[in-house]
């Protein structure tokens, strides 16, 4: 038997017995092992994972790369779409020079592809169809990092939640939440609080300035019904998975926001989806693009509840990987629960990037084939060092990665296809209409307008006579397609099955 090379002997951790992503071949001293494979069991998914690298470094390529791999596995993907480079998903690559030798390098058959694609932009004016959530389901926590409370403003709007739940008002939009906090900080709302504590003016002018902010920087849009549904994002189109793309084109006008709504469909995939233990393979992969922005003056309250999330979601089936620039981004807790890397270049030009890159290789299992601080900064673009959990659940030899190219287009399909492919899919036309019940706004405004004590209503005006129609299947049928019907039913069934509830983020589901 021949001897082991260096490439082979780091391949040998990465052999897997079940379905695997092939992210590439084992590099030694500048060159690639096409018979030194370096794989991602679907099967260890479900125990997260991380892509960091500097920009220019190849970290979007690579998430095109898994996410081709996985909807072909039938695994649904969602991605942030931060610039609009991952669109080319759904159309098939082009081959050049490059590409076949890159391919010829790694002992890749390479073919182009097209993936079934769905775009979601948060609140109206995106390219994708529009998403929202209510007030009621994100919950104070996650409510109080969008709006940048302290504790103290987070614990009194913990308190305006709990009193809403109580009466039974629905806080679904901004207006909702707003109305309720006014009604508080009246006389008739203090007398309401008495006993369980208060709403000083004060705070409540703080966060209502912050409600204002937010609904300046699209809000107001994203806030509402009809909520997404988490299974929308687990749909199967011939033989492939779904590939969700949330189009961001707007990030920095509202970071917190979107960093926000991720943890928010973190929160309701945990609540939606059945216990499922260990899987052949997951049942959603979920990349989490631009980390950073979720853990940047991220409260304790917060933090504990992000850790939370990643440790039981995993029981789920559903894999999360956090993608940044830094490691570092990541806080400790949650950085050890993440069981596959990919790390592409860093720079080192600072001291501050010194500092960063001597924690990161201390991160990474010892290794007697790279000195890892002169590896990560050596690195070619589509290059990453890469260890991952085995199927055995062992961390994987670390591997200088030469990773394969992507099969669909490498960049943006542009704003047309983008737009015919929105306007053609069936979630246009589920999400598209705002629906706007009777809710907590509506409620308080109309004990507002109640005449006095003592005083007669004015009489209700004579509803015309209902007009007869011919009963069937096709009634109910029709009926249940109505966007605003679904919506209340979807309401009502989590009322009953769940009186009182908080999910990981204090949401009170209704």
């Amino acid at each position: 038997m021949a001897e082991q090379g260096p490439a082979q002997e780091i391949a040998q951790g990465y052999v897997s017995e079940g379905a695997a992503v092939e992210l590439g071949a084992v590099v030694i001293d500048g060159e690639a092992d096409s018979g030194a494979a370096v794989r991602l069991p679907l099967a260890t998914l479900n125990r997260h994972g991380l892509v960091a690298g500097a920009t220019g470094t190849g970290k979007t390529k690579t998430l095109q790369l898994i996410a081709e791999q996985l909807s072909a596995a039938g695994v649904p993907v969602v991605l942030a779409d931060v610039k609009g480079d991952l669109s080319g998903l759904a159309a098939q690559g082009e081959g050049n020079d490059k590409i076949t030798k890159r391919a010829q390098e790694l002992g890749d058959q390479w073919e182009p592809a097209a993936f079934p694609v769905q775009f979601l932009s948060l609140g109206t004016g995106g390219k994708g169809s529009p998403i929202r959530a209510t007030i009621t389901s994100f919950g104070p926590i996650l409510l109080s990092k969008v709006l940048g409370l302290n504790e103290t403003q987070e614990s009194t709007l913990g308190l305006i939640f709990h009193w809403a739940d109580q009466r039974g008002l629905a806080l679904l939009d901004t207006k909702d939440l707003r109305s309720v906090i006014t009604h508080l900080t009246s006389d008739e709302g203090k007398e309401d609080l008495k006993g369980i504590g208060g709403v000083s003016a004060a705070t409540a002018g703080v966060i209502l300035r912050a409600l204002s902010n937010l609904e300046a920087q699209g809000g107001e849009d994203f806030f509402g019904e009809p909520e997404l549904d988490v299974h929308d994002l687990m749909r199967q189109v011939d033989g492939k998975a779904m590939v969700t793309l949330l189009e961001l084109d707007n990030l920095q006008s509202k970071p917190a926001l979107f960093s926000t709504f991720l943890m928010w469909l973190l929160a309701e995939l945990f609540e939606e989806l059945p216990e499922e233990g260990d899987l052949d393979k997951p049942k959603l992969v979920f990349f989490f693009d631009e980390a950073h922005l979720l853990f940047n003056d991220a409260s304790k309250a917060f933090l504990e509840r992000i850790e939370q999330t990643v440790k039981l979601i995993r029981s789920k089936g559903v894999g999360v990987f956090f993608c940044t620039q830094l490691p570092t981004d990541i806080p400790n807790n949650v950085l050890s629960q993440l069981g596959a890397r990919v790390q592409h270049a860093l720079r080192a030009f600072t001291p501050e990037d010194q500092a960063a890159l001597t924690k990161t290789v201390k991160t990474y299992p010892k290794t007697k084939h790279y000195e890892l601080d002169s590896a990560l900064t050596s690195l070619g673009i589509g290059e990453a060092i890469v260890t991952v959990l085995s199927e055995r659940g062992a961390p994987t030899p670390v591997a200088w990665t030469r990773l394969r190219a992507p099969r669909s287009k490498m960049g943006s399909i542009g704003a047309e296809a983008i737009s015919a492919a929105t306007t053609s899919s069936d979630l246009h036309a589920k999400y598209s209409e705002t629906i706007d019940r009777e809710s907590a706004y509506e409620k308080l405004a109309a004990k507002v307008a109640a005449p006095p004590a003592g005083e007669a209503p004015p009489p209700p005006a004579e509803a015309p006579a209902p007009q007869q129609e011919k009963e069937g299947p096709g009634m109910i049928e029709q009926a249940m397609k109505n966007p605003a019907v679904k919506s209340f039913f979807r309401s009502a069934a989590s009322a009953l099955g769940r009186e009182i509830t908080r999910g990981l983020f204090g949401n009170r589901r209704r």
